[in-house]
Formats: C-alpha cells, structure tokens, sequence
C-alpha cells in the first residue's frame, strides 16, 4: 500500500470512491459532481481540496486506488486555521486492512505539519465501526452540536422571500 497526495489522474477513481461512499450512506443519487469538477476545484490556483489516496498494486504491476482522505482549511475564530476532513472512504474490499488507520494517520501528520489547532469531521451516527474507531483514537463527538446545511433549492427559497 502507497499514500501519496492525489494528482489530476487520479480523480475518476476517486469520484467513484465518493459514489460508494454515497451507496454506503444510503443517498447514491446525491453525488452531482463530476470528474471535471474534481480536476478544476481541487487542482487550479487556488485548490478547494487536497486529497491523499492510497493504492495498491497487483502481481501484474497495476495500481489501483482503494482509498482516499479528502480535506480543505477553515478557520476557527476560537482556534485560527484547522482542517476539515471531508471524507474518508475505503473500498469495501479494503476495510479492515489497517488502510482507512493509515489514510486517518496521514490527515493528522498534515496537520500536525501545518500547525493547525484541530482537525474536524462529521461521522454519522449509525456507523458505529468510525464512531468505535474515533473515539478509540482519541477524537470527540460533540453530542451537543447539529450539523446545519441549506441546499441549494433552500438557498433559492431562502433568497426569494428576501
């Protein structure tokens, strides 16, 4: 197994670990981004993401990407700068190899490295394996604070009554 920072290449393989993470989470139509979204936004000027992804390579030489740890800066006005870690998927066929730990491990050395003062995610609730694995590396679930999100149809609605 080889973690490495993601490259343009890189993007079909990893849109389709997003769209497995979307079956997962039981929402497959939610994924509307494309490869080329991916391309522009994670790789132009001004990158809106950065991504490690792990492959592995066969008996033949092929390499295949089997996980991914994608993130991007905010800023706390209590911290400062911090990582969000967007997602982290591992193909099915990989969980339980000690691959999603590396993936994991990677995202806090990055922090560490940018001196950031925390790094952030969302888990949801009934997935108990990442919520188990969390808690056992040491991270806290606010139990207290609600995830708020406001599509873009709400955003429309929002605006229009404005």
């Amino acid at each position: 197994m080889n973690i490495r920072k993601g490259n343009p290449e890189d993007m079909e393989s990893v849109l389709g670990l997003i769209q497995e993470l979307a079956i997962f989470e039981k929402e497959p139509e939610a994924v509307v981004i494309t490869v080329e979204d991916l391309v522009r936004d994670g790789f132009g000027e001004k990158p809106l993401f950065h991504v490690f992804v792990a492959e592995i390579e066969d008996e033949s030489s092929n390499k295949e990407i089997v996980g991914i740890a994608l993130y991007y800066y905010r800023y706390s006005t209590w911290k400062g700068k911090t990582i969000h870690l967007e997602d982290l998927i591992v193909k099915e066929k990989m969980r339980g190899t000690g691959l999603g730990s590396a993936l994991y491990a990677e995202i806090m050395r990055q922090g560490k490295k940018d001196n950031v003062r925390r790094v952030e995610w969302n888990v949801l609730d009934w997935n108990t394996p990442a919520v188990k694995f969390y808690e056992n590396s040491g991270a806290k679930i606010l139990e207290e604070w609600r995830v708020v999100q406001m599509d873009e149809a709400g955003v429309n609605s929002f605006l229009e009554k404005l």
